[in-house]
């Protein structure tokens, strides 16, 4: 009888692990939207990958995913078991790392962000944190809309501005100042700007940093709008900086999102002396859940570099 119950209670453990690793597996199909990219992720053969899916859809009862030849989707009923089982698997995870009690991040950490931040900021600065945690995976979720951190399988999210929803889970990483600014050779054919109602005589390009009520500015403890009409749009940083760099017009943004064209004298600052205010940067941390150990990790290590 002890023999039996031994190999019983192995029989248990090796199905919970193949369950888990299935749920690993559905969670990596669900972001990666291609069986083989997640089967060559987790090192396996792409039709073994498919047949784990196919099973664990048959123990639930219902279709996680919508296949064609060219896409896998999540169906509705994938999409609600995903946003469940992810903080669950999460939790497994710190548990794991908390047992072990060595401090060794592991997993896979899922950053989301706009593609401009993550080339100017993040990328530079991820070999020093993957070096502190040699065991831990960085996956960039790039959008430059606002991701949905659940639905996304975002661990961590990088926004800047107020934060809208003040029940969110979030840590202020930075401030940095808003700026105009335009390339020398669109003001020496333009003319120089004196003071903010001089906009009205300029090429403006409308980038994802424009206020909806225009531009403010203060100076000497007044402060003065202008509202500005965009002859070149952008819905993401590096056009507007590529735009204001090729003399279409004056641009506004944080001084983080062109730093390196200020520096090399590409662009200038316009109006250097008036004051547009600061644009705070958060991590913001999916609500309902507990954020994962490398989450709270890379805050740190963001926030004690931001403010080198």
């Amino acid at each position: 009888m002890p023999v039996v119950g031994v190999i019983d209670f192995e029989l248990f453990i090796s199905d919970m692990n193949d369950h888990l690793a299935a749920l690993r597996l559905f969670t990596r199909v669900a972001h990666k939207g291609s069986f083989s990219a997640a089967a060559r992720e987790l090192n396996l053969p792409q039709p073994s990958a498919s047949r784990i899916i196919a099973t664990l859809e048959r123990e639930i009862g219902a279709a996680l995913f919508t296949r064609t030849t060219r896409a896998v989707s999540l169906t509705e009923a994938g999409a609600d078991f995903l946003a469940r089982i992810e903080p669950i698997l999460g939790a497994l995870d710190e548990a794991e790392q908390a047992v072990r009690g060595t401090g060794e991040l592991r997993g896979t950490l899922r950053l989301g962000l706009s593609s401009s931040f993550a080339m100017r900021e993040i990328v530079p600065r991820l070999p020093q944190f993957l070096d502190r945690h040699p065991a831990l995976r960085v996956e960039l979720v790039m959008d430059d809309q606002r991701q949905d951190l659940v639905v996304e399988g975002v661990d961590v999210a990088l926004r800047f501005g107020d934060l809208p929803d003040s029940s969110v889970i979030a840590r202020r990483l930075a401030a940095w100042p808003r700026v105009l600014v335009a390339s020398p050779a669109y003001l020496a054919r333009a003319g120089t700007l004196r003071i903010p109602a001089d906009l009205a005589g300029h090429a403006v390009i409308a980038g994802p940093s424009r206020l909806p009520q225009g531009w403010s500015f203060r100076k000497d403890g007044k402060a003065t709008s202008v509202r500005v009409e965009g002859r070149v749009g952008a819905s993401m940083n590096e056009v507007a900086v590529a735009a204001a760099v090729a003399a279409l017009g004056i641009a506004s943004m944080t001084i983080a999102g062109c730093r390196q064209e200020l520096a090399s004298g590409t662009l200038v600052q316009v109006l250097a002396d008036w004051d547009m205010g600061i644009v705070p940067v958060h991590a913001v941390f999916a609500a309902g859940r507990a954020a994962k150990p490398a989450a709270r990790a890379f805050a740190e290590f963001l926030a004690a570099e931001f403010a080198a």
